[in-house]
């Protein structure tokens, strides 16, 4: 049986997985009603477990360490009532070769190294070099596509990590090769952490580097 979570625990991790987001990308991560969202921030700011924050002529939402509390009491309690731990844990053990891979071609798409410089950066100056690092993201894509399934269906809130990455990667095949790795966008490497920090958060996994 598929569980459908919480208004307000999507909302809370929403903010959790995005890190800071505005109202809007709070209701778009869930495809939620833009005023209920809008509300139930101000409702947990109340609560002190989110707060305002603005930077750099940026802003949003921020998940303070007492919503992080929050998040990880309402996913344990979410993750028991479905009854899908042990599908979520089998799920993580073999996302993890996986996210191995990732991280080392978005590793090599930053950066080419040469003869006198092991950090030199990638020019995208090697159809060769780029081409191997597209095939295994396309290979790791479809390694998300079988992995989601089995994740959405105890957990709706997984369902939608593989169009997005998708969604990049053929940004990507259509001559934009920031999106592998760019920032604050739906990236390859975006969605990919994104997808990481939901599997720890969800098993109540401390995230170690990587």
């Amino acid at each position: 049986m598929t569980t459908g979570s919480a208004t307000d625990l999507l909302v809370l991790h929403a903010v959790r997985l995005s890190g800071m987001a505005d109202d809007h990308q709070v209701a778009a991560r869930y495809g939620l009603d833009h005023t209920i969202a809008s509300e139930l921030l101000l409702d947990l700011q109340a609560y002190g477990w989110v707060s305002r924050v603005d930077f750099a002529g940026t802003g949003g939402w921020t998940l303070t360490a007492t919503g992080r509390r929050r998040n990880e009491q309402q996913l344990a309690a979410e993750l028991t009532a479905s009854g899908c731990r042990a599908a979520v844990a089998s799920a993580h053990r073999d996302f993890l070769p996986s996210n191995a891979r990732l991280l080392r071609a978005s590793t090599d798409w930053q950066l080419r190294p040469s003869a006198s410089d092991p950090l030199a950066p990638n020019q995208h100056d090697d159809p060769d070099w780029d081409a191997r690092v597209i095939d295994d993201l396309i290979r790791i894509g479809r390694e998300l596509a079988d992995l989601e399934p089995r994740l959405s269906s105890g957990l709706n809130r997984f369902a939608g990590y593989h169009a997005r990455f998708v969604g990049a990667l053929t940004r990507v095949q259509n001559g934009d090769p920031s999106w592998v790795t760019r920032v604050r966008e739906d990236s390859c490497h975006t969605v990919w952490m994104e997808l990481h920090e939901d599997l720890m958060a969800t098993l109540g996994l401390e995230r170690g580097p990587g």
